[in-house]
């Protein structure tokens, strides 16, 4: 059998923690292995329990949730911890600064359980997660703020397709989506997806994702 994904909770607020513990605890191939209630706390097991997934609370004490997932999982790390981000406060400047950070993922707490659950299983395998309504403001407002200097080169070395599944990627879509945009299969976008991160040296689609904000790809 494969052994479940061990999950850290980590939320200021004791009734969500022991809710969110509660229902990952329920479900056979996930196992909570800790909790705790500020960020310092989180990083401190985090180390000490090397869980495959954190889930994150954004505004707490000592520590907040993004210092927290920037220890974690920010550049230069050396044994980077994958985060799911998860909180009330639906900001752009909160998404973007976690994704900054390296979370591999974003949820608002009001998600139904089943996203929370599968939002976890989709970080623990190595992919990320933008709840929809995240990714397309974060095309929006801030997009400007990640863009390039004007200094940046311009070439991107991609193929004219996997350019376009990258925008497309960046515009918030889904696998799904971009292979009845563009009218292929779901597993020839899994190709080109897995392609564009090698490509780029990224570690997964948030950073694709970023990466095309950067390079003023996203207009």
């Amino acid at each position: 059998m494969t052994a479940p994904v061990r999950v850290l909770v980590c939320d200021d607020q004791a009734l969500i923690r022991t809710g969110f513990a509660t229902i990952i605890d329920a479900q056979p191939d996930l196992e909570v292995v800790g909790e705790c209630g500020d960020g310092r706390a989180a990083v401190d097991l985090a180390v000490r329990l090397q869980p495959d997934v954190v889930v994150m609370d954004v505004r707490m004490p000592v520590l907040d949730g993004i210092e927290a997932t920037r220890l974690l999982a920010g550049e230069g790390v050396a044994r980077p911890v994958k985060v799911l981000v998860v909180t009330t406060f639906n900001l752009d400047e909160y998404v973007y600064e976690a994704l900054r950070a390296g979370a591999s993922g974003f949820l608002l707490k009001d998600a139904p359980a089943s996203q929370l659950l599968q939002g976890i299983r989709t970080v623990a395998g190595g992919a990320a997660l933008l709840a929809p309504e995240v990714t397309r403001q974060l095309v929006g407002r801030y997009a400007a703020r990640v863009r390039p200097a004007e200094n940046a080169p311009a070439e991107v070395p991609l193929t004219p397709r996997e350019l376009e599944v990258l925008l497309l990627m960046a515009d918030g879509l889904s696998n799904s989506e971009i292979a009845a945009t563009l009218v292929i299969s779901h597993e020839t976008v899994k190709t080109y997806v897995s392609r564009i991160l090698t490509k780029l040296d990224l570690r997964d689609r948030v950073q694709a994702v970023v990466y095309a904000y950067r390079r003023g790809l996203v207009t």
